[in-house]
């Protein structure tokens, strides 16, 4: 059983690598600046949660096991605010004659 969730949290481990890796390139290869975000922001958030469910596996002791939770959470959460923040003040910065808004001036809300 024990040499079950080493295999487990190696996959695991394996697979969050795999989408941090590709959220990388993604970020290298992605033309424009909203692309670039999502290939970063969607990547990294799975790729971090696969490493940590992992980690998770791993570990025995409790204390830790909490913490990696914890860290779990704050990135489930944090991540998708911050990049539509960053989305937001791009958009925000792309000005009035923008051909992506119609020569509008952007929504404030």
């Amino acid at each position: 059983m024990d040499t079950l969730w080493t295999l487990v949290a190696g996959l695991a481990l394996a697979a969050g690598a795999f989408f941090v890796l590709v959220g990388c390139i993604g970020l290298v290869r992605m033309p424009d600046c909203y692309t670039r975000m999502h290939a970063a922001s969607i990547t990294d958030t799975l790729g971090v949660g696969l490493v940590l469910l992992g980690l998770l596996l791993l570990t025995g002791d409790l204390l830790v096991a909490a913490k990696l939770v914890t860290l779990g959470l704050l990135i489930f959460f944090a991540s998708p605010t911050a990049t539509h923040a960053l989305a937001r003040a791009a958009r925000m910065h792309e000005g009035p004659t923008s051909e992506r808004n119609g020569g509008e001036l952007p929504s404030t809300h």
